[in-house]
């Protein structure tokens, strides 16, 4: 049985904009001959967003692939149509979690299939998730039913695989080993970056900005990578204007810019010249984390990891990327 423990506080859930990245696209089913593991193919939605389908209770359902979400969640304009059930009085999680600054509660759904994995009495927070729905209609997208979370990512010690649009998943928590072929630190060209993991099961990198020392939450959630407005103004970059706003859970749109990071690196991966978006990420991530030493400066968004070929090994807690 995969082990199960909710944050008190969650610090970020999925974000959507309505700028347009590429065309949706989906990839033919990925060869793992393996019994231990599953690979689970991917969709990428305009959004930029990682997509998988799977079943709650015995309906289909198509869920966002979210590092940046502690825990898993389903749309509560879905609940009533899973047949989600409420948590039970004797159970020792949380009634309702923080996410954002606001309360949601937490539902049970009794069978969650992803792939050949199935689990049961499964707790997933009910989230609106309204604003991506309506960005979904309007690029006549099948709307999101929910979002999968670091709490099943670890427990099955998954491996996603942000460019071939792959996700690896342990269907037996107790057998050993790791998904074969995965490791990149002997492949030329490959950087392995470690990732630290909070209570909260955030996932955090070690980064230098324009040789400012910074940490970026890894969020495949996030549509693009995103950096803290005032640290942008303490590098004193010059910002541009778009006529796009961006959104998470519990919180109202934002303004966003984009900014031109000279030397942009992530541990030993180095960039020169990347283009970010810039906005207001107070309520994303918390104060005290903002003004940490380093701070914490953003996100770091599914167009960097997939234009970079990244690996995010939950088991080893591993970040690998490549030019």
């Amino acid at each position: 049985m995969f082990a199960r423990l909710f944050p008190p506080t969650v610090l970020a859930l999925f974000l959507w904009t309505s700028a347009p990245f590429a065309a949706a696209k989906s990839r033919p089913e990925p060869a793992l001959d393996n019994p231990v593991f599953q690979a689970l193919p991917l969709e990428r939605s305009r959004q930029n967003h990682l997509l998988l389908r799977a079943e709650i209770n015995g309906k289909k359902a198509l869920l966002g692939v979210d590092s940046g979400a502690p825990v898993s969640a389903v749309s509560m304009s879905r609940r009533d149509y899973y047949g989600m059930s409420p948590l039970p009085g004797s159970s020792k999680l949380p009634s309702r979690l923080k996410i954002n600054g606001g309360y949601n509660r937490v539902t049970i759904a009794h069978r969650l299939r992803l792939g050949a994995l199935t689990l049961i009495d499964e707790p997933m927070v009910a989230v609106d998730l309204s604003s991506p729905v309506r960005v979904a209609r309007e690029f006549h997208e099948q709307e999101l039913d929910g979002i999968l979370g670091a709490d099943i990512l670890f427990p099955t010690q998954a491996v996603l695989d942000c460019d071939a649009q792959v996700l690896f998943m342990k269907i037996d928590p107790d057998a050993p080993g790791t998904v074969p072929g995965v490791s990149r630190s002997t492949r030329a060209g490959w950087k392995n970056i470690p990732i630290r993991v909070t209570p909260g099961w955030n996932l955090y990198v070690d980064s230098e900005l324009n040789g400012k020392r910074a940490q970026l939450m890894i969020d495949t959630g996030a549509f693009t990578t995103l950096i803290h407005r005032p640290f942008v103004r303490e590098m004193r970059l010059p910002l541009r204007n778009t006529p796009y706003t961006s959104g998470a859970v519990n919180l109202d749109q934002r303004g966003l810019q984009l900014a031109t990071i000279r030397r942009f690196a992530i541990g030993p991966f180095m960039v020169k010249g990347k283009e970010v978006g810039v906005m207001d990420l107070k309520g994303l991530i918390h104060g005290d984390l903002l003004q940490g030493k380093p701070p914490v400066a953003g996100l770091l968004g599914s167009e960097f990891l997939r234009r970079n070929h990244a690996i995010i090994d939950f088991g080893t807690r591993t970040l690998y990327l490549k030019l």
